[in-house]
């Protein structure tokens, strides 16, 4: 485990040897001076090789982390892992060193030519005043002098983000500093500076010359906040989110048909983002909330005698969500994942009735398998109702089915649900190869079974299929008949 008065002394005395000055920097100084408790990282910067100083470092630590270098940038990262039960090993603590430098970037790209420089300079191509401080270290901790050129200390008492330079350098430079600052305000409770705001409006096309991978990675921190919507309403209203995510903002507007109109979707989904937030510390989870809606611009309509209609509309939703999450260049499974929520995020709701069957539920539970609690919580979430009443009512029917769900998974054993009757023997017993036909027999066992049509054990299932193998033999027999006639016409030479 890292011993963070350790790593002072360490690095002062590594400084105090040398005659080089370190200095800590950024996100740590700031939350130092704001008394907030969120030690994870440490950024060092040092009037030399950030390198060379990692290295001597690891030597003094005696190897308690590993060491990775970035030569390109100078910059190399020392990180303390610890290991769980399973011999998983996890982040406790990094620590970053860079030489003080100076960066010159290319119009087009976010690849910058680097060169060392003085700390001043270093702090002035910082992304905003708060994080532009510095604080010496020497061997009996961090120091009382503060280096704070751009008056960081007083923006942080007034909780403001502004930028070092003129916002437009700042921005262009590095645009996803842009989008930083919508994860600050959420993060932090800070307003954005007016200049600053309004230069994201006017940069925010430079997002293009940056990763997806690294713009997801920073807007899946700014979901990660306690109240998300606060950095959402801030890409939202300067159009920085058309830049990779566009269908959240088609989400928002109101129209009016016959004295109907329908709630703006935009201010529900952002609402629901807040409350699964409340309940849930996981990331996807609250993208999934983000995304719940998103099919519904695509499916409205209006429908006599009901209004306003969305119908289908989370079957688009799972469809969108599948092409957003290529985008962003997500994973597979994570994609999966959102868009198996988006898909049954309507389901719940219709299994409150009185007098619904098992079936429903059951296939609720299958479907859902180990995410079902999750999908739960989001649609509790979706409940943004401002009447107590509803809301009290509202969740009280959750309870409810969540009762009901645990019922049904102790009577009928779903909690790894699969045919009794598996593919092995359906081959055996029929003579079939496998493919498509066995699998078509066995997803009827299971259909049966959901259905409530026959219990789930085996002999019943057995039964079951002795009763329906025949139909699908005689269907294997057509096809392979049907097949053998076209391989001997096409065998047929042309006249």
């Amino acid at each position: 485990m890292f011993d963070l008065g350790k790593i002072y002394t360490v690095i002062g005395g590594i400084a105090e040897e040398r005659g080089i000055r370190a200095y800590a920097v950024g996100g740590f100084v700031r939350d130092l001076l704001m008394r907030r408790e969120s030690v994870k990282d440490l950024d060092v910067v040092v009037e030399g090789s950030g390198i060379e100083f990692a290295r001597w470092f690891d030597e003094k630590v005696e190897a308690e982390g590993s060491l990775v270098e970035f030569s390109d940038f100078d910059t190399a990262r020392y990180v303390y892992t610890t290991e769980d039960e399973e011999g998983h090993k996890h982040t406790v603590f990094e620590l970053e060193f860079a030489g003080a430098r100076s960066e010159i970037y290319d119009e087009l790209s976010r690849k910058p030519k680097v060169s060392t420089t003085t700390l001043h300079e270093d702090l002035t191509r910082r992304d905003f005043t708060v994080n532009a401080i510095a604080l010496p270290i020497g061997v009996n901790g961090l120091g009382s002098e503060v280096v704070d050129p751009f008056d960081g200390a007083i923006d942080i008492e007034k909780k403001i983000l502004r930028t070092p330079l003129d916002p437009d350098i700042t921005f262009s430079e590095d645009p996803l500093r842009m989008m930083r600052a919508a994860r600050f305000a959420s993060q932090l409770g800070f307003t954005i500076e007016h200049h600053t705001y309004d230069a994201i409006a006017r940069n925010r096309s430079r997002l293009k010359i940056v990763s997806k991978e690294r713009i997801c990675e920073e807007f899946f921190k700014l979901l990660a906040t306690p109240v998300p919507s606060v950095g959402l309403y801030i890409l939202y209203n300067t159009g920085l989110i058309n830049e990779f995510l566009p269908e959240v903002s088609e989400l928002n507007g109101v129209e009016e048909l016959y004295g109907h109109q329908h709630k703006n979707n935009l201010v529900h989904t952002f609402k629901v983002v807040d409350n699964i937030a409340e309940r849930t510390d996981n990331v996807l989870l609250r993208f999934a909330a983000l995304m719940h809606d998103i099919g519904k611009p695509g499916t409205k309509s209006f429908v006599p005698g009901r209004g306003w209609a969305f119908d289908m509309h989370e079957h688009l939703g799972k469809k969108i969500v599948r092409d957003v999450g290529r985008r962003l260049r997500m994973s597979r499974d994570d994609i999966e994942y959102v868009a198996l929520l988006v898909r049954w995020h309507q389901q719940p709701i219709s299994l409150m009735d009185e007098g619904v069957t098992d079936s429903p539920v059951r296939r609720l539970i299958v479907n859902l398998e180990d995410h079902l609690q999750d999908l739960l919580t989001l649609c509790r979430s979706d409940i943004t109702t401002g009447n107590p009443y509803k809301l009290k009512k509202r969740l009280k029917n959750y309870d409810y089915l969540e009762k009901r769900i645990a019922e049904v998974i102790e009577k009928d054993k779903l909690r790894a649900f699969q045919s009794p009757v598996r593919g092995e023997e359906i081959m055996e017993r029929t003579g079939l190869r496998a493919g498509p036909t066995v699998g078509k027999i066995k997803k009827r066992i299971e259909d049966a079974i959901l259905d409530g049509e026959i219990p789930h054990d085996y002999d019943a299932a057995r039964v079951y299929f002795d009763t329906i193998k025949d139909e699908y033999l005689r269907n294997a027999e057509e096809w392979e008949r049907g097949e053998t006639e076209l391989k001997i016409q096409n065998s047929k030479p042309n006249v």
